[in-house]
């Protein structure tokens, strides 16, 4: 099964890439690397969610929050690589976490993004991962996701 196969099983659809918000681009190809930049949880050109987990967001919310990240760091390399079977692995995910001072959930929140790659690419969605609490993202998001993919 191809990951949009995966995808449409999901029930899922793949947005729109994100408009940048400064002086870069969605995703930059490296030989066989592909880096997206920081993916954070726009729908539809809107955060459905705002401000600090442990304080305005709930662990349950960022993480749900992280999952939309993720299905837009996947949307960028889409559009990078042209199809989702061209993906190898996912090589490494770095999730920050807009958080409250006394939260430590991180690892759980960016689940969310972890879980939802292992859902698209099947064993070739496993990755190292980083998982780290900042205090303020972007936008005042919960939760920004980026990824490393290897393709063909």
């Amino acid at each position: 099964m191809t990951p949009e196969e995966r995808l449409r099983e999901l029930g899922l659809e793949l947005p729109e890439v994100v408009a940048p918000a400064g002086s870069y681009v969605p995703a930059v190809r490296t030989g066989s690397l592909v880096y997206t930049a920081g993916q954070v949880p726009m729908v539809k050109g809107e955060l459905p969610v705002t401000g600090r987990v442990g304080a305005e967001v709930s662990l349950e919310e960022a993480a749900e929050q992280a999952r939309i990240c993720a299905l837009n760091a996947i949307a960028a390399l889409r559009a990078e690589v042209g199809e989702l079977a061209r993906v190898r692995r996912i090589v490494k995910v770095v999730g920050f976490v807009a958080s409250a001072p006394d939260f430590y959930g991180q690892p759980k929140v960016v689940n969310g993004a972890s879980d939802l790659l292992g859902a698209v690419f099947g064993d070739a969605g496993r990755h190292a991962r980083s998982a780290v609490g900042v205090a303020a993202l972007p936008l005042n998001a919960p939760v920004e996701v980026e990824l490393i993919a290897e393709v063909d």
